[in-house]
């Protein structure tokens, strides 16, 4: 304790990021400060401030860095980079925006498409989100492209397309690539579709109305019916939207509640006046500041392409405001308010944000109780020794002993902790040996919790095959020392026969457990099988995907050995083809149609296939 305030007294009255760390030098918590010394220092003053965040940070914190920066929003941006670098554990953040969808709209191509995408690149198109659910963004696509029918083909599809495709036929596309649509009219599409994303309906009616009256004084009566439709959707869509604000504002409430150690935080978002959406988000509760919660939360929730409003208004006031609110006016290019109200109208949005983050609590907190009601269960159905909270799953991927990997998941109380997963690549082996391949995937895991890397010991460890696979996973654990973790395999009849015993019927699904001579067979409807088979499917999605990975990697390696092909070569045989397998088994004919391709060409392609099979033989 000397030796830290020793280091306390010497932090400096300056801007900048601390990073407050753990015993064995691990980052607990990283923020940002105007004055790092008071700070700081008031994380450990005695007695501290009655905060238990003060408390609870001071009691794990075993020294102190810090990062001079010179001023308040250069400390924001670094404090960023290393929260990203680090993923202390006690900071507010929000999950990677890789595990979001975002629409896409590709401005820079002459006829753009309409898409629905996870990652964000710098290619110059469009993108609105991120949005958390998936279903509900491939909804609002499809109402979109029903006012302005947009369409969604890949490059290569439009191209190669000769005849309107079906969208085309229930009005879903307007079908450019058969030249139906001008250029012109296409982009007025592109244009209106662009305008409801960024939530300018009033302007975008306004437009259209213009646009209907001009088709109508033109005698252009089938297109001022087109646009006369167009209105009435959308006219139709913001009637159901509840009008919360007087004027036609651009507004983000956010509010939250603490119960036990959780935290759920509602954004509702206003568009023109109108709620047109809201999100939850859950966080576990480590004591932090209201004032630091949403501080850190706004910070995570703005960064990137996310619409920045003309309004943030929030429950509590915030230390760093002016920076916030200086960022954020940065990033939108004209003023940006963060308020905390005391009364009247916006007071009321924020006890709105308020009920629904309680309501989202509440249904969290009952399917949390849920989904350990099954994992009791699951208990009693695998004969284990006590509930699973924690479960992880095995399986290898190969073929032929090829880029073998293993993947194994984790679920912890019912849901996955996709944080835990892992990957490894099978080193060493030679041929498909699948019981070798698994002892060493689980070696190799639980080995990870000797180095103190390892992402703590499970209750239950579930392996994809029969017995022999199952005496491989105990043989593993009983060697390396892991005790108290129980083991089953679940297999799956090679012929999927319907089996049927004491009345039960299976998909042929069976778990087997050590020194149990008859499996269990899975039923259909059961919480618990269904749970099992879930961890199965995701494990098995995991290790399939990684391989299929590595194959694209290695076979797309293959197409740079033949002199003459290029980028622009590869990409038409992906286009034409779809894949690199699809490529290799292509006849010389087929290689020959495609643009750029010689038949000398689509001669050493074929050889390629040759090549592969003798290496892989």
């Amino acid at each position: 304790m000397a030796a830290m305030e020793e280091k306390l007294a010497k932090l400096p009255p300056l801007p900048g990021v601390y990073i407050m760390k753990g015993p064995s030098g691990e980052v607990l918590y990283i923020g940002k400060a105007k004055d790092l010394r008071a700070r700081v220092r008031s994380y450990f003053r005695e007695g501290g401030d009655g905060r238990y965040a003060v408390r609870f940070l001071s009691s794990k914190t075993a020294d102190v860095d810090y990062i001079v920066t010179t001023n308040e929003k250069e400390a924001l941006l670094l404090e960023d980079t290393l929260l990203k670098r680090h993923k202390p554990r006690y900071n507010i953040r929000l999950k990677d925006s890789k595990t979001y969808v975002s629409i896409k709209i590709t401005v820079k191509e002459k006829f753009p498409r309409i898409l629905v995408t996870r990652q964000r690149r710098k290619d110059g198109s469009r993108y609105f989100g991120p949005y958390i659910s998936a279903r509900e963004v491939r909804e609002t696509i499809k109402f979109i492209r029903r006012i302005f029918p947009l369409c969604v083909c890949s490059e290569g599809e439009f191209r190669n397309r000769a005849r309107p495709c079906l969208d085309y036929q229930i009005g879903l596309c307007s079908a450019p690539a058969s030249g139906l649509i001008s250029e012109e009219a296409y982009r007025e599409l592109v244009d209106g579709a662009i305008m409801f994303l960024e939530g300018k309906n009033r302007e975008l009616l306004r437009m259209l109305r213009e646009k209907m009256k001009e088709a109508s004084a033109s005698l252009e009566f089938e297109r001022a019916a087109r646009l006369r439709d167009r209105v009435l959707s959308i006219e139709g869509m913001l009637e159901e939207q509840k009008v919360v604000a007087a004027r036609a504002a651009d507004q983000d409430v956010f509010a939250f509640i603490r119960e036990r150690d959780s935290i759920a935080l509602q954004a509702l978002h206003i568009r023109e006046g109108r709620l047109t959406g809201g999100s939850d988000y859950f966080f576990h509760d480590a004591g932090l500041p209201d004032e630091e919660i949403l501080s850190a939360f706004i910070a995570e929730y703005y960064r990137g392409e996310r619409f920045v409003p003309d309004e943030a208004i929030v429950q509590a006031g915030l230390d760093d405001r002016e920076v916030l609110e200086d960022w954020l006016s940065d990033k939108k290019g004209r003023r940006v308010a963060l308020t905390m109200p005391r009364r009247g109208g916006k007071t009321r949005l924020l006890e709105m944000a308020r009920s629904n983050a309680a309501e989202a609590l509440r249904k969290r907190s009952e399917a949390a109780a849920s989904r350990a009601g099954v994992v009791e269960e699951l208990k009693k159905r695998l004969r284990l020794k006590g509930a699973p909270r924690r479960i992880e799953a095995f399986d290898i991927s190969n073929m032929g002993g090829s880029q073998a990997v293993g993947a194994m998941v984790a679920f912890r109380d019912g849901e996955p902790d996709k944080d835990s997963y892992r990957l490894f690549r099978i080193r060493g082996l030679e041929g498909p040996d699948d019981y070798a391949m698994m002892y060493q995937v689980l070696s190799r895991r639980f080995l990870m919790e000797g180095s103190g890397k390892g992402p703590g010991i499970p209750d239950l460890v579930i392996v994809d095959g029969g017995k022999g696979q199952l005496n491989i996973a105990v043989q593993a654990l009983r060697e390396l020392g892991a005790r108290g973790v129980e083991v089953r395999a679940l297999a799956k009849d090679r012929d999927d026969r319907l089996q049927v015993k004491k009345g039960v019927s299976a998909r042929g699904e069976r778990v087997f457990i050590p020194g149990v001579k008859d499996p269990i067979l899975l039923r259909e409807g059961s919480k618990p099988d269904l749970l099992v088979r879930r961890i199965r499917d995701e494990v098995h999605r995991f290790a399939i995907s990684y391989h299929r990975k590595l194959r694209s990697k290695e076979l797309g390696s293959l197409l740079d050995r033949v002199p003459g092909i290029g980028v622009k070569k590869k990409k038409a045989l992906f286009e034409r083809f779809g894949d690199l397998d699809s490529v290799l088994n292509a006849d010389l004919s087929e290689l020959a149609s495609v643009p750029g391709i010689t038949e000398r060409l689509a001669a050493e392609i074929k050889g390629l296939k040759a090549e592969r099979e003798d290496r892989q033989g």
